[in-house]
């Protein structure tokens, strides 16, 4: 572990140039002593470190010095594939790994594009949480990312909706969805979609299992998607609104809002418009419909309306508004 360390040591002193003893330990996530006795350790091999004293003083490598110690390790390039995504990267293990490959990356490219890379990362940086909600917990992350880098089964504690469930599971792939980790596995001969902040636990067998030949992760993950759409989607309201819930329907109701929005009839004298959007059940629906207040007015179905007009009687008793004062 040491010997890692002293190599990303010896790669930010490459890469950055100079660098205060507190700047290597919060790189390294290390103390500040052990950053001396890393440099001592340095100098003891071989390496050229000089210590320049004062307010600008630092560690730097002696001018022309360069290690060619850039070889990847197969965890290392791995990791790359996560480069833009620090967050999931380390969700998985993976935090430590992706640096130092990204070091030593860095330390084997020519010093313009070297420059190029730091520069990409101080303009450009990937957050895949949603506004306003934190991504799940996900304790069980990291032995369920072991059990699909090494095909191994999985002896599983699950809550679903409707009750708690104990499977075995042959993991095939783990999907970031919304700042949310989702797993992919076979269960009983299907490939099932498991959300990972519900599995209460999971134990990794010695048991290993063949993938299914030809399986794609992100075409079925596109797939079961698609399905899950079409199965929430279960009716189309028909609804008038104002031009504000006009501008609210896309940020409210995502792609079926703009796409009902693409096919809204014409503005009356007002500007209120006619739309047919996809909803999910009736109770959902009414929930989300209620989101929009005055803006909206559902036209049909019937059922859905009924349901929206016993509702907003219900609130409008509730908070004393009813017609019987």
């Amino acid at each position: 572990m040491r010997a890692d360390r002293l190599l990303s040591l010896l790669l930010l002193l490459q890469n950055r140039g100079r660098m205060t003893a507190p700047e290597l330990a919060a790189e390294l996530e290390v103390s500040v002593r052990t950053v001396y006795r890393d440099i001592e350790a340095l100098g003891a091999s071989g390496v050229p470190v000089c210590a320049d004293r004062g307010p600008a003083g630092g560690y730097r490598l002696m001018d022309g010095y360069r290690t060619r110690l850039t070889g990847l390790t197969d965890a290392e390039a791995d990791a790359l594939f996560l480069a833009g995504a620090p967050g999931p990267a380390r969700d998985l293990g993976l935090g430590a790994v992706l640096a130092t490959a990204q070091l030593k990356l860095r330390a084997a490219l020519p010093a313009e594009l070297a420059d190029r890379t730091r520069r990409i990362q101080e303009r450009f940086h990937l957050d895949t949480p949603a506004w306003f909600r934190d991504a799940d917990p996900v304790p069980c992350l990291e032995p369920v990312a072991r059990a699909v880098w090494e095909q191994r089964v999985l002896r599983t504690h699950y809550r679903r909706w409707r009750g708690e469930v104990h499977r075995e599971l042959r993991p095939l792939g783990l999907v970031l969805k919304g700042g949310n980790w989702y797993l992919l596995a076979l269960a009983d001969g299907t490939v099932r979609t498991y959300r990972m902040s519900r599995f209460v636990t999971v134990d990794l067998t010695e048991d290993t299992f063949e993938r299914p030949v030809g399986f794609d992760l992100a075409a079925h993950w596109a797939e079961s998607s698609r399905h899950l759409e079409q199965a929430l989607h279960q009716d189309t309201a028909r609804l008038r609104i104002s031009p504000r819930a006009q501008r609210l329907l896309p940020m409210q109701f995502g792609t079926p809002g703009r796409q009902a929005l693409d096919g809204a009839g014409p503005p009356d004298d007002k500007g209120w418009v006619e739309v047919e959007m996809p909803v999910e059940s009736q109770p959902v629906a009414v929930t989300d419909l209620l989101r929009l207040g005055p803006e909206a007015e559902v036209l049909g179905p019937a059922e859905l309306r009924q349901a929206v007009t016993e509702a907003v009687a219900a609130l409008a008793s509730r908070y004393g508004l009813g017609g019987g004062g």
